[in-house]
C-alpha cells in the first residue's frame, strides 16, 4: 500500500469519504510497482474545479514519484470526481508497467521441446 498519497484541492474541498476513496484506489497501485522501488513511493493528487458558468466539471491530476527520479502522471476531465480517480488510476496502471517493462527485462523463453532434449 503506497503510505504518502497527498491530496489537494483546487477551488473544491476534499472530503473525507473522498480521500478515503482516492488512499483505497491509488493506495493499491504498488502492486504493480517492480519490488525495489516500493517503499519510496510519493503519490500526489490535485483536484481543480473548472467550468463554474457551465456547470460542475473537474479536473483530477495524479503524480507519482518513483525512485531514481522517475515521475508517472496522469490527468483527466471528469463531471464526478469518484468517476475521474477511476479513470486517472487506469492511466497510471497502463504507465507503471510500461515503466516496469522498462526496468526489468523479460526473461529469454524457451521451447517446451527444449527443457527435454538431452544435451551432450
Amino acid at each position: 500500500m503506497i503510505e504518502k498519497i497527498e491530496i489537494s484541492g483546487n477551488g473544491y474541498k476534499v472530503e473525507e469519504g473522498f480521500r478515503k476513496y482516492v488512499m483505497k484506489r491509488l493506495g493499491k497501485l504498488d502492486r504493480y510497482l517492480p519490488r525495489g522501488s516500493k517503499k519510496d513511493v510519493v503519490a500526489k493528487v490535485l483536484v481543480t474545479e473548472i467550468g463554474k458558468s457551465k456547470g460542475d466539471k473537474y479536473e483530477i491530476s495524479a503524480a507519482m514519484e518513483l525512485t531514481g527520479g522517475k515521475v508517472i502522471a496522469a490527468k483527466d476531465e471528469c463531471s464526478n470526481v469518484f468517476a475521474g480517480v477511476d479513470l486517472v488510476e487506469a492511466k497510471l496502471t497502463g504507465q507503471i508497467r510500461r515503466y516496469k517493462l522498462e526496468v526489468q527485462p523479460h526473461r529469454q523463453k524457451r521451447n517446451l521441446k527444449d527443457l527435454f532434449i538431452k544435451r551432450g
